[in-house]
């Protein structure tokens, strides 16, 4: 398909930044009364039974899917993926929505960081400039040395690497097996390594909170759907950029919902932490386009 729909793309990634902002918030009320690899492996039952749908119905069906080069790559793209997840879930639980997707909006910064050591990809001085610009918004926003840092801060931070790492193995794979089949993977390995942790955290949900758990699946199937169209119908480093705004609507859900608030710290510090990441996906996508 010819990817021309910009506008369209634009549209599909801000309902999928809204999409998974609500399951972040549910993630947050649940986890909180629960284990999160309880949740965490619930919500990885209905991923991997989606991610499978959608396999069958293409062409090859599930041998065509799971077919792949990568083998391990895949497979410690599943697990890092699954691990994420749940560190992200317990800084919600820790921190709340706020502080964690403030802190987390540093991953494309830890991408353009690694991905010189892990990919081979040269980093320029104006890139190496935007990273240490972005972390210095994330000391804005964990405010070392204040008396306010709180080490729980650090697990938002430890997310974002676990995603930039996965999302540097996904760009490596990437080169010989096609999306679907790193889409397999990342949904049938990550339910089997939840299933055989959080199984040993089973206990009994209330009515209200298992259909509070069937939205959590519904939003996580929608959202990763929607990211696919997304990326279907226009350029990723069109539509990349907005991706930002998950940090936008989680906050909003976190203060409305949570009764969080957004300190000016927190917010001068993402303020940073976006614009030094919006210039690394433009300086990248200049790079690509021979600039």
């Amino acid at each position: 398909m010819t990817r021309q729909d910009t506008r369209k793309g634009i549209l599909l990634m801000v309902a999928t930044c809204a999409v998974f902002a609500v399951q972040d918030g549910l993630s947050r009320h649940l986890a909180g009364a629960y284990s999160v690899w309880l949740v965490v492996m619930i919500r990885y039952w209905f991923f991997a039974a989606f991610v499978i749908l959608l396999s069958q119905r293409r062409a090859g069906g599930l041998r065509a899917a799971a077919r792949t080069r990568h083998p391990w790559l895949q497979a410690a793209r599943g697990l890092l993926l699954a691990l994420e997840i749940c560190v992200m879930v317990t800084g919600f639980v820790l921190l709340g929505l706020v502080e964690s997707h403030a802190v987390f909006a540093a991953y494309p910064l830890l991408v353009a960081a690694l991905s010189g050591p892990v990919l081979g990809e040269r980093v320029g001085w104006r890139r190496w400039t935007a990273i240490a610009i972005g972390f210095a918004g994330v000391l804005v926003i964990l405010r070392p040395g204040l008396g306010v840092f709180a080490p729980a801060a650090l697990v938002p931070l430890a997310a974002a690497f676990l995603f930039a790492l996965y999302g540097l193995l996904t760009r490596y794979v990437a080169r010989n097996d096609p999306p679907e089949t790193s889409f397999f993977w990342t949904g049938t390995v990550g339910a089997a390594a939840m299933t055989a942790v959080g199984i040993w955290f089973w206990e009994p949900m209330t009515a209200p909170d298992w259909a509070l758990m069937a939205a959590l699946c519904v939003t996580g199937a929608l959202g990763h759907y929607l990211l696919i169209r997304a990326y279907d119908v226009a350029e990723a480093s069109a539509v990349q950029p907005f991706a930002y705004l998950q940090l936008v609507f989680a906050a909003a859900i976190g203060i409305t919902a949570f009764g969080e608030t957004a300190d000016p710290p927190v917010i001068a510090g993402s303020a940073i932490v976006v614009a030094a990441g919006l210039f690394t996906l433009w300086r990248a996508r200049l790079r690509r386009q021979g600039g």
